[in-house]
């Protein structure tokens, strides 16, 4: 192999460990968002929570949401040759579950609250998780991205915009497929509702 293209591997490599390095140098802000239901039996709580839990975007009521607000710190830097490269990105993402809260419940309808919102507080941190994943992508997909004749950073603002919806179409594509598993019928959400109302 010449110097040359040992040296591009090299360069390669290099850019590679700074995106996997920045990928894990950022931390999001978690909050939960509670919201009140009520009832003495494991039906009774299950109906409040369709009277009262978050809205849908099809106007019906969810057991739980997880919404995220995402904003970023880029840095451009025009090169030599008079493209612009991205060089770093740091992400301030803030993740908000918001899920059911009971007041004192007496046996057995406590334990079987506790096990069902435990259960919906698992399943809205899987899309959390996706959520972290989805920003450590656009991190890897981003930094380093170079645009040609671009000595102003301009042009390179709008290019980078390709990355970031492919990104989050793919997060809401895989988030969209989770629910469904999760709550068809034998699903681990629909197991977790007949425990709550069944009582078992």
């Amino acid at each position: 192999m010449k110097a040359r293209s040992l040296r591009i591997v090299a360069a390669t490599a290099g850019l590679l460990a700074c995106a996997q390095a920045l990928a894990q140098d950022w931390k999001a802000t978690e909050i939960v968002k509670p919201y009140a239901v009520s009832g003495t039996t494991g039906i009774a709580l299950y109906e409040s929570i369709g009277a009262k839990g978050p809205s849908t975007s099809l106007g019906s009521r969810a057991i739980a949401h997880t919404t995220w607000d995402l904003k970023w710190s880029r840095k451009y830097e025009p090169q030599a040759d008079g493209s612009c490269r991205l060089v770093a990105a740091k992400p301030f993402l803030t993740i908000t579950y918001t899920l059911p809260r009971a007041g004192k419940l007496a046996e057995p309808t406590a334990g079987l609250w506790k096990t069902f919102v435990d259960g919906i507080a698992t399943h809205e941190k899987v899309h959390g998780k996706m959520i972290r994943e989805m920003v450590d992508g656009i991190i890897a997909a981003t930094i380093g991205l170079t645009v040609p004749a671009d000595p102003k950073c301009q042009k390179i603002r709008k290019e980078i915009e390709t990355p970031l919806i492919a990104a989050r179409d793919a997060y809401r594509a895989k988030s969209r497929d989770f629910d469904k598993v999760e709550m068809s019928e034998g699903g681990n959400v629909h197991r977790l509702i007949l425990g709550l109302v069944n009582g078992r």
